[in-house]
């Protein structure tokens, strides 16, 4: 339900795979996801629009994460020059103006291509779309953000945009639902924050705010090493404990709704809970690698959640 942001990429097969048949190297990361993209017993129709939606998301995160070969298929079919190929922002400038096409003509990328009938069928708008463009080029610009409310600007275009696309391909948009999904998306890009924080500074980013960091004595060369202090480990419990607040706002959504969307959205927010059990059980050391829950976890987490329990 929030942004898509699986593990790093095998550069050889991943490049290899992506000449061949761009678009189906990345609907094929869907299988690595932590959350389920489109699950068996939705609707056809629904996984159908789903993962074209999840196509967007992906090709718009791997461009911004620079995990695409420089003048790769993706570059050409986006008709970025091959001097410009490496550049990220050029390439999110070109996949906008694809993204336009999207609404009043044609668009050059089969991703994109196959979003189409998604967003005439469900009437989609494109704000939520250029909210995760708008993301991603601020990946490129911004790499510390010095206070928990600048790091939830970022979250309303990094992650909520996809629970409302969401609710939008369902048909259950309301006022009050799409406050409840903005309130789980947020909570679990904050956890994938926190399960990833040596990834990222590995990407020269920290998700971590500068204030909060401050008030736990938490230096950046803190986060490079190979297991976590305990300034570290108390800061993430802090933040920890702000994805459960949101996760827990958020989660009356889930009743709001009936069917196997119910079971769909439950699946997002036992993950988010269970993730952060997984975290407290590593004692809040996300250092050596991201904590995963176990399945069992994971499924105890749903029945709890559909219970209206938690």
């Amino acid at each position: 339900m929030c942004r898509p942001r699986p593990g790093q990429r095998t550069v050889t097969g991943t490049d290899t795979a992506r000449t061949a048949d761009p678009e189906r190297a990345t609907l094929d990361k869907a299988t690595a996801e932590n959350f389920p993209v489109a699950p068996f017993f939705l609707p056809r129709a629904w996984r159908t629009d789903l993962m074209a939606v999840y196509g967007f998301a992906r090709l718009v995160d791997d461009i911004g994460d620079g995990d695409l070969a420089p003048g790769g298929a993706d570059a050409r079919l986006l008709g970025v020059p091959a001097d410009q190929a490496g550049d990220r922002l050029a390439l999110l400038d070109a996949f906008e103006a694809d993204l336009r096409r999207v609404f009043d003509s044609t668009p050059r990328h089969p991703l994109l291509r196959r979003l189409q009938p998604t967003v005439r069928r469900c009437s989609l708008t494109p704000e939520p779309f250029l909210g995760l463009i708008a993301a991603n080029r601020q990946d490129q610009l911004v790499r510390r953000y010095e206070t928990y409310d600048d790091l939830l600007a970022y979250c309303e275009l990094s992650a909520n945009p996809v629970g409302r696309l969401v609710l939008a391909v369902t048909g259950t948009s309301t006022p009050e639902r799409i406050r409840r999904s903005d309130a789980i998306c947020t909570a679990l890009q904050i956890v994938e924050h926190l399960q990833d924080v040596a990834e990222d500074l590995g990407r020269d980013r920290i998700y971590l705010p500068a204030e909060d960091m401050k008030r736990f004595h938490v230096q950046e060369a803190d986060l490079a090493t190979p297991t976590a202090g305990a300034s570290v480990r108390a800061l993430v419990a802090y933040e920890a404990q702000r994805a459960r607040v949101l996760l827990n706002k958020g989660a009356p959504l889930v009743g709001s709704v009936h069917g196997r969307l119910r079971l769909l959205l439950a699946g997002f927010v036992a993950g988010g809970r269970a993730a952060i059990r997984a975290i407290a059980a590593a004692e809040y050391d996300v250092l050596p690698g991201p904590p995963k829950p176990g399945k069992l976890q994971l499924l105890r987490e749903v029945g709890v959640t559909l219970r209206g329990e938690g």
